[in-house]
């Protein structure tokens, strides 16, 4: 079992749920862009709009440096290894184990989120020895919500968490599952 200052592995990759979760490479820069420079990915979540091949390559690094600090693991979500279809992220945080996620606009509606939020959760119980993985989500945002429910976490009563991200205000409701 992994302590919270452990790093994470170099090269990773998780299986289940129909996908396999690997590590990016260089190789997925090209596809970056498809999958991450999109009005809803703009809106909703952290990551750099536009996202082109230069925002891809600068991801790329910077996932590997959060990995190697022990911080932050992104994973590619696929069915078999191969085409990137999405992206699953773990963050360790002062206030918990935090998945996150983004699915490719042409990849949306197949339960991608919901089946990388469940594999990644089993390996935060399993291998990290968390006791509860959260999600920060904005209520507005039913696609994430609906993931929320799907995959059995439950709104915590716990503050808000109010900032501002590109210019545009957001609130963040926390969702937990506790381990099994």
């Amino acid at each position: 079992m992994s302590s919270p200052t452990s790093p994470f592995p170099d090269r990773i990759e998780l299986t289940g749920e129909g996908l396999v979760l690997r590590d990016w490479t260089e190789a997925d820069v090209a596809a970056m862009p498809a999958l991450f420079d999109h009005p809803d990915i703009a809106y909703w979540t952290p990551l750099v709009s536009p996202f082109d091949e230069a925002a891809a390559r600068a991801r790329l690094d910077r996932d590997r440096q959060l990995r190697a600090e022990g911080s932050v693991m992104l994973l590619a979500i696929t069915l078999d290894g191969g085409a990137p279809l999405g992206e699953v992220m773990l963050r360790r945080a002062p206030e918990g184990t935090e998945i996150g996620y983004a699915v490719g606009p042409a990849h949306r509606g197949q339960g991608l989120a919901a089946r990388a939020v469940r594999v990644m959760a089993a390996y935060a119980f399993e291998q990290l020895g968390a006791r509860q993985v959260i999600l920060e989500l904005e209520a507005e945002n039913a696609a994430s919500v609906a993931v929320a429910t799907r995959t059995g976490f439950e709104l915590l009563d716990v503050p808000l968490i109010k900032g501002e991200e590109k210019g545009r205000p957001f609130v963040l409701q926390t969702w937990g599952l506790n381990r099994p």
